[in-house]
């Protein structure tokens, strides 16, 4: 049975999704993007910064649904720039650092509010 996940640590949607769902066994993320759970968009800071947001967001969600870093079996990252790729690459590798999942990283034309990063995951649920 699908069920929703919702933490207060993490933004809101901002849109008609969830923040996450999951059946018990894994959970899906939304992609989460650099901005503050009290709603502060930080899309003028660098991309290491972008990245520590949207991971610490990813996170919260996570854990949220009962779920760690260490519980991710695939990220999938967007990036407006795919130059930014190893700055937003040494920022992840500190999330990830033992036992890294699997992971696809791609340009995208457009991210939502003009942001540089996003990060969405599917995680084992414990």
């Amino acid at each position: 049975m699908k069920e929703t996940v919702h933490t207060d640590a993490a933004p809101e949607a901002v849109g008609a999704y969830s923040q996450a769902t999951t059946n018990g066994d894994l959970v899906f993320t939304a992609g989460q993007i650099p901005l503050t759970p009290d709603g502060d968009l930080l899309d003028d800071v660098s991309i290491a910064d972008q990245t520590e947001q949207a991971l610490d967001n990813l996170v919260a969600v996570l854990e949220a649904a009962g779920a760690a870093p260490a519980d991710v079996l695939k990220t999938t990252v967007f990036l407006a720039d795919i130059d930014d790729f190893d700055e937003m690459n040494e920022t992840y590798a500190g999330y990830f650092d033992e036992s890294p999942p699997a992971r696809s990283a791609v340009q995208a034309g457009a991210l939502p509010k003009g942001v540089g990063v996003e990060i969405e995951a599917v995680a084992v649920v414990e």
